[in-house]
């Protein structure tokens, strides 16, 4: 539906052999933008795009009504509506776009749409930032890091999600050293009253560092967690504590919030 209507009947570049026989769509997507803070700068590093339904459902709800033979489709869906929508509200800082990297059957011809879709939105892909979604756990972490090294090579960001949490953990960093290691909200809840966290995420910063990765912080919802996490040299932060992400506009975090938690 919304690819065809985008690209134009006829001229969507034509899917790989193994995906050409995906269901498509009986409902429509559309994408909300939660942003990505350097804590340095207090400007936008990215801003995070997430699914929503037509009438703004949340992503469980939308991801739940995807059946398995249209996976491929609803990935291409988010990421071509990502972009288009992005540069429809003039986003001038990085994209980033959750992928399911088990409906990704060859990183080459995947990417197809996604380089047409900024191609015909005007949007630089070298501000994409591509980020293993929460949705379904890797089945293959060798093709997961294929991809990784398909996409790093093109010149896109790429993100480790939920580190820390079920297959992102040092056996996958181990193989790839991604731009981004988002740490696991679980690890984030409540740090500043668990030394046993502040200790594991000081490693985990300590490897990152090492590795040349930068750690963010997701899912930050208190000054408190937010003191604690700079103290542990973390720049980037997402979450609640800045902005909740808003269906098809971009957030923007108030001056004087930064003031209130420097002040602290």
């Amino acid at each position: 539906m919304f690819l065809t209507r985008f690209f134009g009947a006829g001229t969507t570049p034509n899917p790989c052999a193994s995906c050409q026989d995906d269901d498509r769509l009986e409902f429509e997507v559309r994408m909300a933008f939660q942003p990505i803070l350097d804590a340095t700068t207090r400007e936008v590093y990215a801003y995070e795009a997430l699914v929503r339904g037509a009438n703004g459902e949340g992503a469980a709800e939308v991801i739940a009504g995807v059946r398995p033979e249209q996976m491929y489709r609803f990935d291409q869906t988010c990421r071509v509506q990502a972009i288009s929508t992005a540069a429809r509200l003039g986003m001038g800082a990085r994209l980033s776009i959750n992928f399911n990297p088990n409906a990704v059957y060859e990183p080459a011809t995947c990417i197809r749409l996604t380089l047409a879709a900024a191609k015909m939105s005007g949007f630089d892909t070298g501000r994409l930032i591509f980020e293993v979604t929460e949705a379904e756990r890797v089945r293959d972490g060798s093709h997961l890091v294929k991809i990784f090294r398909d996409y790093q090579q093109r010149g896109f960001m790429t993100a480790i999600d939920d580190f820390g949490a079920g297959y992102a953990g040092l056996n996958l960093l181990a193989e790839f050293q991604p731009d981004l290691v988002k740490l696991d909200m679980a690890l984030v809840r409540g740090i500043d009253q668990s030394a046993v966290r502040r200790t594991i995420v000081a490693g985990i910063v300590a490897i990152c560092a090492g590795l040349r990765c930068r750690v963010l912080a997701e899912g930050v919802e208190t000054q408190a967690e937010y003191r604690v996490l700079r103290t542990l040299g973390i720049e980037l932060f997402q979450g609640y504590l800045f902005a909740r992400p808003q269906l098809e506009a971009l957030p923007v975090v108030d001056a004087a919030l930064w003031e209130a938690l420097e002040a602290g």
